[in-house]
């Protein structure tokens, strides 16, 4: 059984989180390689919980999409009465 996932934890930086055992980054035992694996928050940022949590839109669902600044933006068709 895995232990539990610390969201944001005090120090991410003095442990491994490659595996379930949360080795001290110094001193890792299961040989997940030289280095130790980054905590998301060290990668993504404070915010990579809530990155992926809104839905998007099946591709080709009616509408088209516009390249706007860099951006995509969609244009609805318009509501047949």
């Amino acid at each position: 059984m895995s232990k539990r996932f610390p969201v944001k934890p005090a120090h991410p930086e003095r442990i491994c989180w490659g595996c379930d055992r949360y080795c001290a980054a110094d001193s890792m035992m299961c040989g997940n390689g030289s280095v130790a694996t980054l905590h998301p928050s060290e990668l993504f940022g404070a915010d990579w919980e809530s990155w992926g949590t809104h839905p998007q839109p099946p591709a080709g669902a009616g509408a088209e999409t516009v390249p706007v600044q860099g951006a995509v933006a969609r244009i609805e068709p318009p509501l047949e009465q």
